[in-house]
């Protein structure tokens, strides 16, 4: 493989340079921050060449030798035309874009040019701004990243209360959610109503659910990439809110003007703080809260040279008195070096660090307590290039090695003093994978990128390895062996080639077909079987007993602009998933601190189907997006429901969203959302066990899994932002209101239903029945209000 791609590379160079052309090169920057552009269009004026700035907001492109006007555009900023004379060499150009004086009315919703739906590669993506994400009404009038992006097509949730997102039929652990590069193992604070990110730090978010390029892996789902603001390397300046739950306060500005820069970010919530004065719970040392500290800060060394510095550290607390409870939190910390090699070869280097643990405790005192302690660490390093070989030819390569160490319980019990140690062994795993595509343009209407990962897994001593026996399907599988293995000996390994195919043919500058296929390998597991994700979930590689996870998906769309600026946008795709060696679990398994856990999981196929509809209008004072899903997520595992398919857990047929923004004047903006989802499924019992006549036990006698489907979901949401200072660029103070209403009509949408002993008379031991009960985590409309300002 690496002979392979030595080769390839060696080839392409080869025939670039045969060519006498010159290129321009540089970076796309924002005049007034000096912030990179991510996706800004670089166009040949009175032809069909063009290039977009990469993630970085550098761009290339070569031409034959001469002079050439050069328009550079990004939407919300006005073009730049340049005269770039290449006749006697190659010419870096970087430029800054200064933000349009457009006036309110013709505000976007969106940072791409007003074809991008039609003419860009990617499809199955959705982007947000955070322009757009602060607009969207939420929880306690708090903009967040993540609930945002459950409005988008193809993207869904169980429920309030519930951690993380599903994508297409995925579950919530099979989405890979990065932070400049860095894995986020568990993306919720506050057991899923806020997300981790903090938008006054965000630059770019951009959730990719189909046709993953070859530069991303490790994940079946879907790709959330977040992308971290630099910080202003103008001047100073800061923002923050004071909100009903938490604050917030982000600083940034320049190190060295012009050349380093600097942003930090912090929050906080104060329920416990706020609460404290008004009840007793808290004067036991009980606590309720989280904070996050973002930071990041960036360094020119010179026009081929950058690095940048980035980490986060955030942590929930929720502890009942001083020696009960439990928390959870992430740190990460990235490490990255873009390094300009020539004029058509970029690089970037990043090695990065996440660690995510969570810890519970209960007990009276030291001498009475359980007490576990768990973790997953990752450390990597990826070297990455882009060479930019001709108009028509955008090549991608590179590969990363990644060691993974999994501490799945630090437990001890102590009982009248006498500790025992129920700890299990830690497991490490080595990720390796290396990639190879290239952008290709044929012609002027068919864009395509064809490429190939190959990635390996190896889980490594020192450890043990579980040797299991036959069983019958659904059954326990009984021990027989056990191994130890050394430091760095091999207990098992995996390795998988994913191809990666996209398409789009332009049909006119209003319509184009895009279609992608992609095979995708995940080498480790989330095991939980509550209704939801929530902190204590164990993360576990894949081992000699679990077989990687592997994923293949096809999908095809039409995608149409409407309007002579084309400011309305619609899309049609269609989607079919395959995946293999999907985890459940036998009926009473036991998944925390269980030494033999091995033989408690099961493996099975899933399938997942669906359209996606989005209608968006990006301009004008009314603005927002329509979007409907129907779709199908189900699994076949040997042992459950009779081996037939079954549906997941978050298996949603129908999924409509709506969001709209009115400009009602230039200072005042209403916002609404609203959404309907159809009831995810839920397991019922058929049968009950009745002792003594006194005591029932509901029971499902027939081996059914989600044989029922709980209520419908729906929802309102309402805002009003209501500027308070200045709307001018002479005036650097600004600030504003927040006024939201949360589910505006009091629906109580069910989480969850299950079954109990019905409530009787005392000492009636003849009408002894089952009783459904219903949880429903937000059951009545919650006001807010929230006030944020800049300088």
């Amino acid at each position: 493989m690496k002979h392979l791609l030595f080769a390839l590379i060696s080839v392409l160079w080869a025939y670039s340079s045969l060519a006498q052309d010159h290129t321009i090169s540089g970076y796309v920057k924002d005049a007034s921050n000096g912030e990179t552009l991510i996706g800004a269009t670089v166009v040949i004026k009175d032809s069909n060449k063009g290039v977009i700035t990469n993630v970085y907001g550098f761009y290339s492109i070569t031409l034959p030798a001469g002079n050439y006007d050069v328009e550079y555009r990004y939407i919300g900023f006005d073009n730049m035309q340049r005269s770039i004379d290449i006749s006697s060499g190659d010419q870096r150009v970087d430029v800054e874009l200064s933000a349009s004086g457009q006036e309110l009315e013709e505000v976007v919703i969106s940072a791409e040019s007003d074809d991008a739906n039609v003419t860009d590669l990617q499809m199955s993506s959705n982007k947000l701004d955070i322009e757009t994400i602060t607009k969207i009404p939420s929880f306690l009038g708090e903009a967040d990243v993540l609930r945002s992006l459950q409005l988008v097509p193809g993207v869904s949730t169980v429920g309030e209360g519930a951690s993380g997102f599903n994508v297409r039929g995925g579950s919530v652990g099979q989405n890979m959610v990065l932070l400049d590069e860095a894995p986020v193992y568990n993306s919720s604070h506050l057991l899923g109503f806020f997300s981790v990110f903090n938008p006054d730090a965000v630059k770019d978010v951009n959730l990719i659910k189909g046709g993953i390029p070859a530069r991303y892996g490790g994940r079946i789902a879907s790709v959330l990439d977040i992308r971290m603001k630099e910080g202003n390397n103008k001047s100073f300046h800061g923002q923050g809110g004071i909100g009903t739950i938490f604050s917030r306060l982000a600083v940034e500005g320049p190190l060295v003007k012009d050349k380093a820069s600097f942003i930090i970010a912090g929050r906080r919530s104060y329920i416990d703080v706020l609460a404290k004065p008004f009840t007793d719970v808290f004067d036991g040392g009980a606590q309720l809260n989280f904070y996050d500290l973002t930071m990041k800060a960036n360094y020119n060394i010179n026009e081929n040279n950058r690095v940048y510095v980035s980490g986060y550290l955030g942590r929930d607390v929720f502890m009942f008195d001083k020696e009960q409870g439990f928390d959870w939190g992430n740190n990460t910390a990235t490490v990255r070096w873009n390094h300009i090699f020539g004029d058509k070869l970029f690089s970037n280097f990043t090695f990065f660090f996440s660690d995510y643990d969570y810890a519970l405790s209960f007990g009276e005192d030291a001498d009475d307590r359980f007490q576990w302690r768990s973790n997953i660490r990752t450390y990597d390093f990826k070297p990455e290039f882009t060479y930019f070989i001709n108009p028509n030819n955008e090549l991608a390569f590179g590969g990363e090695v990644a060691l993974q160490q999994f501490e799945p319980a630090n437990a001890t019990v102590s009982s009248s003093g006498d500790d025992l140690d129920l700890s299990l062994d830690d497991k490490y795993g080595i990720e390796t994978a290396v990639y190879l595509s290239n952008n290709q343009k044929i012609g002027s209407q068919l864009q395509v990128e064809y490429g190939v990962r190959y990635s390996s897994f190896s889980l490594i001593g020192p450890g043990k390895a579980y040797y299991y026996g036959e069983a019958e399907a659904g059954e326990r599988k009984p021990l027989e062996e056990t191994r130890e293995f050394d430091q760095g000996e091999i207990i098992d390994t995996y390795d998988n080639f994913e191809p990666r195919l996209s398409a789009n043919y332009v049909i006119n500058s209003q319509n184009s077909i895009k279609a992608s296929y992609n095979k995708t390998a995940q080498y480790i597991h989330l095991i939980s079987n509550t209704t939801a994700s929530n902190p204590l979930d164990v993360w576990t590689p894949s081992s000699n007993n679990i077989k990687p996870q592997i994923g293949h998906q096809v999908a095809v769309g039409w995608f149409r602009n409407f309007g002579a600026s084309n400011d309305v946008e619609f899309s049609v795709e269609t989607y079919y998933r395959k995946t293999f060696n999907q985890i459940d679990y036998i009926d009473g398994a036991e998944l925390l601190i269980n030494e033999e856990l091995e033989g408690d999981l099961l493996s099975g196929d899933g399938r997942a189907y669906g359209l996606e509809f989005l209608v968006k209008k990006n301009t004008g004072r009314l603005s927002g997006w329509v979007s409907y899903t129907l779709a199908r997520t189900e699994l076949q595992v040997d042992g459950i429901n009779q081996g037939e398919w079954y549906p997941t857990r978050y298996d949603q047929a129908h999924n409509f969203k709506l969001a709209a923004f009115y400009d009602l004047n230039k200072r005042v903006t209403l916002s609404g959302n609203f959404t309907f989802l159809s009831g995810t499924p839920t397991t019922y019992p058929n049968s009950k066990y009745v002792i003594q006549d006194t005591f029932v036990i509901p029971h499902n006698n027939e081996n059914q899994r989600n044989n029922v489907r709980i209520p419908n979901y729906h929802r309102l949401d309402l805002s009003a932002t209501i500027e308070l200072g200045a709307l001018t660029e002479q005036k650097k103070f600004h600030h504003d209101i927040v006024i939201s209403v949360y589910n505006a009509y009091a629906r109580k949408n069910p989480f969850s239903i299950y079954f109990t002993q019905a409530d009787v008379a005392e000492g009636d031991t003849q009408n002894v029945q089952t009783q459904a009960r219903q949880v429903s985590i937000v059951g009545t409309v919650i006001p807010s209000i929230s006030y944020n300002f800049s300088f």
